[in-house]
């Protein structure tokens, strides 16, 4: 049998970290989370560490940032500006050694082994060292830890601990720490914790069972509140083993703690090992779908498989009252809120590999809809205007101003003017319906979301002298430039949501009477509608050129190649005033309207506006170049995608300090999986499935599986055939470079590439 706390033999599903560095420390916690979309577990080390302790000095940071979190679990602590925060749950992982009485810590200097492994393909983390104390005394550890992707209350650790000599007192604790949480503790039992949120009232409630075995015997456990210590003498060599399981289920109205305890009991009757064999098989089934094999590529590969790893981690299709923040469950950036990169950058990936999944998020959009009513109505609008920063409730909680580098309070504008936050979740919507068909959510929350936020661009987009609907005062993608004009992303987004309002007000008339009376649209209504749509600005002249917003082009136009090498953002590297006063784009705007609607325009308009935009752009934003990847893919310049995808796989996956500590950008990783999906494998799920193949020179072959109206497919690529195998549902019809062909299930078509156009066949194109 294969040792558990070994990792998978193939290095391409591991992720290791050997030594160890406190400048980078952080960053690998964050990269070596572990999550199943209720816990996310920083990487912090378990044992040979103190407790995590607040510090004024801020220029001083831990060396282990031991952060667990559950999902939904906001409050609003003493903190200025009084904003919502994802709370950190106590750390249920600590392991404390003592060798003669004192306490094992961490010791650069005596150090001998220090080995991380993030095991991607089984959803754990495997951690491993050896150190000498102060007397010589030498200790190996090897733990492995994960929270369960089959039953997401469940945390499981295993531990084992040799001392290399005889006759050593050793003491081992098992504890829950809730240091630094911010948490009000209710209740202490041995075997369950119960804490409260001071302000908003939610619960947690924390069950704990922990064995250590010695020779196959079970020690018994001295005990306190969620405590269990051992003591025995040392034997050289000897291995205990530590088994610990835990169950965590958050509140909201009610006290949680009977469904904790009843979590826990089923899991240690099952024990450890058919808990890690039950994440094990869903693991398995998860990778099934969201794995992409790249042939030719080690590099691409690890980022994709990372990527997709991160993306099954944040993801719990169980609860669709919670979404998933900028920096998922691996840390504190953000503060836990959702923005606009859960449907653009995320979606796409839960659509295609994992459904069950985009639907649960897409309800938490649904079930926030109240807020977004209020935050129009509060503005003299109609509909649902979607909160910028958004926690469990919808409503809008970005700070309206924040405490600058001189202490001087900094407006922030976006909560209020970044407004495609509601096209965008409407887009996240109708890629969904159009890809899977789930006629039940259409009815039930999809459509309801659809006509809100076209009725607020309605109402958004005001009619003017000229005879215009025109979109002022807004901030696009591009947030460098504040308080503008018709931005081209915002406007073409919002015609777009209307008409998609308009297309879903025609099918529930259609197809679903019943809801649409419940819905309230009238034919005048729709009239208007259709006349705002026809009448928005888009800011594009005779040439194809967008405008990105109204005075774009009289700007200055810095030439960004004046600056090689640069790590800073340019507001920083160049007066802000400046900057903002320039063509300077912070990060994809028109390009990610090309990205998202490709048929909005033809390729030769889109490719004008590509290498219009693409030079001033600075790529201040972990968001950007995964959309200049796309777009450019779809142009038909793979290799300019690669370098983009490069680039973006590295935010979280080099060596540079600081770049992750706030979490990974689980934007950017979805971003990732949508380049190689969308833009190189050229997959498209509208009315039709399609493929317009553009693999980079470097790829001999790709092999992905798509999920689209009940059915499985998987296709392997190469640069001249596509192979794809209808493996469930019924058969279908698919389009290859614009050619339609049938496939029957369970049988491949192995179909040529060559001679065949590689614009065709778009049309309905969502992705």
């Amino acid at each position: 049998m294969t040792d558990p706390l070994h990792p998978t033999a193939d290095p391409a599903w591991v992720m290791a970290e050997d030594g160890f560095d406190p400048r980078r420390e952080a960053d690998i916690e964050a990269r070596f989370a572990i999550g199943n979309g209720l816990l996310g577990v920083r990487a912090a080390r378990a044992a040979s560490r103190g407790p995590l302790w607040a510090t004024p000095m801020r220029h001083l940071h831990p060396t282990a940032s031991p952060r667990s979190y559950v999902a939904g679990l906001f409050d609003s602590p003493d903190i200025e500006p009084p904003v919502p925060v994802l709370m950190s749950a106590p750390d249920w992982l600590r392991l404390i050694i003592r060798l003669d009485g004192q306490t094992l810590r961490l010791d650069p200097a005596g150090l001998l082994v220090h080995h991380r492994r993030l095991d991607l393909r089984r959803g754990l983390l495997i951690v491993e060292w050896r150190q000498r104390d102060a007397n010589g005394v030498i200790a190996r550890l090897r733990t492995l830890r994960l929270v369960s992707q089959a039953e997401r209350a469940i945390g499981l650790q295993w531990a084992e601990l040799a001392i290399e000599q005889d006759g050593i007192a050793v003491t081992v604790e098992a504890v829950f720490d809730p240091a630094a949480t911010g948490l009000e503790i209710l209740r202490a039992t041995p075997d369950l914790g119960l804490w409260r949120s001071g302000l908003s009232g939610r619960q947690l409630a924390i069950a704990g069972d922990a064995t250590l075995t010695r020779d196959g015997i079970a020690l018994p456990a001295a005990r306190g509140p969620l405590l269990w210590s051992w003591s025995w003498t040392s034997q050289a060599g000897q291995i205990v083993r530590i088994e610990r399981l835990m169950a965590a289920m958050r509140g909201d109205q009610a006290d949680p703690s009977a469904a904790a305890q009843a979590a826990l009991a089923g899991a240690s009757a099952r024990g450890g090992g058919e808990v890690l064999a039950a994440h094990q098989a869903a693991w398995a089934t998860r990778w099934a779908s969201a794995d992409i094999e790249i042939e030719g590529d080690p590099e691409a590969q690890r980022a994709l498989r990372f990527a997709a790893y991160h993306l099954v981690a944040a993801a719990n299709p169980d609860d669709p009252h919670v979404s998933i923040g900028a920096r998922a469950l691996t840390g504190d950036g953000y503060l836990g809120h959702v923005f606009w990169d859960t449907e653009i950058y995320l979606l796409p990936f839960y659509t295609i590999a994992w459904p069950e999944a985009a639907r649960a998020l897409l309800l938490y959009r649904f079930h926030t809809l109240d807020g977004a009513r209020a935050k129009a109505a509060a503005k003299g609008w109609r509909g649902a205007l979607y909160a910028w920063e958004s926690t469990d409730t919808g409503y809008e909680t970005t700070p309206e101003s924040v405490i600058g580098p001189a202490g001087v309070p900094v407006e922030v504008l976006s909560g209020k003017l970044e407004q495609h936050i509601s096209a965008d979740v409407a887009y996240a919507v109708w890629q969904y319906w159009r890809a899977t068909g789930d006629a039940a959510f259409l009815c039930q929350a999809g459509a309801e979301i659809l006509l809100e936020t076209a009725r607020f661009w309605v109402s958004r987009a005001v009619p003017e002298a000229d005879g215009r609907r025109h979109i002022r005062n807004v901030i696009g993608p591009d947030e460098y430039h504040e308080g503008i004009d018709d931005n081209a992303f915002t406007n073409l987004m919002a015609r777009w949501n209307i008409e998609r309002g308009i297309e879903v007000a025609a099918l529930l008339r259609a197809r679903w009477p019943e809801h649409w009376t419940r819905l309230a649209i009238d034919a005048a209504e729709l009239a208007e509608w259709q006349a705002a749509a026809a009448a928005i600005v888009t800011g594009q002249d005779e040439t194809g050129l967008f405008e990105q917003f109204t005075g774009y082009h009289a700007l200055e136009d810095i030439d960004l190649a004046a600056f090689p090498g640069r790590t800073a953002p340019m507001d920083v590297v160049l007066p802000r005033d400046r900057v903002h006063a320039s063509q300077i784009i912070k990060q994809a705007d028109v390009v990610a309207l090309l990205a998202l609607l490709p048929d909005a325009v033809p390729p030769t308009v889109q490719a004008l506006n590509f290498h219009h935009y693409a030079p001033r752009c600075a790529h201040d934003s972990s968001l950007s170049h995964t959309m200049h990847a796309l777009a450019a893919a779809r142009l038909g310049d793979p290799a300019t995608a690669l370098r983009h995808f490069r680039a973006s796989a590295a935010i979280d996956m080099d060596d540079r300090p600081g770049r992750s500590t706030e979490g990974v950008h689980i934007a950017s990783l979805g971003g990732l999986w949508q380049v190689a999906m969308l833009g190189f494998a050229g997959l498209s799920l509208g009315e039709t499935l399609a493929f317009t193949p553009r693999l980079p020179p470097e790829w001999t072959a790709m092999r992905l599986r798509t999920h689209w109206h009940g059915r499985t497919l998987h296709a392997r690529i190469t640069h001249d055939t596509l192979t794809v195998t209808l493996e469930y549902g019924a058969a279908m019809s698919v389009l290859v470079n614009g050619r339609p062909h049938d496939l029957a299930p369970g049988v491949p078509r192995r179909l040529s590439l060559r001679g065949s156009g590689k614009t065709a066949g778009r049309q309905g194109v969502l992705f």
